[in-house]
């Protein structure tokens, strides 16, 4: 799937200037911190997971506008996922990330593959996706 500049930087700027899921969620059940020291980069994540399966979703932090849609893309596209699932998809967004290659992932995040152009962004739209993983190993006591 070839996606061009344009809707690349659209995708970019609606995400970051307006982040869907942006906010700490009522109930959480899982919370996990993820921090790019490179850049400064953070976001705190928090789910809400019942059966296996993520309810809500909510991330908050400073972060630049590539970290920030991406968050906000991965809430819509991991909410609803059950646990596995939303780690394959993890999995597949960061081959995404490293070949452009944006055959194995959802339309709405193919227009991140852009990203691999500049290998210094990688860890910025990777972090949310990592921080997702954490937080599904990391149950609030």
């Amino acid at each position: 799937m070839e996606i061009n500049d344009e809707l690349y930087q659209e995708a970019l700027l609606q995400h970051s200037r307006r982040p869907k899921n942006y906010g700490a969620i009522e109930g959480a059940t899982h919370r996990a911190e993820g921090l790019n020291p490179s850049c400064g980069d953070e976001i705190s994540l928090e789910l809400c997971l019942e059966g296996g399966q993520i309810k809500r979703m909510g991330f908050v932090g400073q972060s630049c506008a590539i970290c920030t849609a991406s968050a906000s893309m991965m809430t819509m596209e991991a909410t609803g996922l059950k646990d596995p699932d939303a780690r394959a998809l993890s999995k597949k967004f960061r081959d995404l990330l490293l070949t452009g290659n944006a055959n194995e992932v959802p339309p709405r995040l193919a227009v991140l593959s852009g990203v691999h152009r500049f290998p210094a962004r990688v860890k910025c739209a990777a972090l949310p996706w990592e921080t997702l993983v954490a937080a599904l190993d990391h149950p609030i006591a």
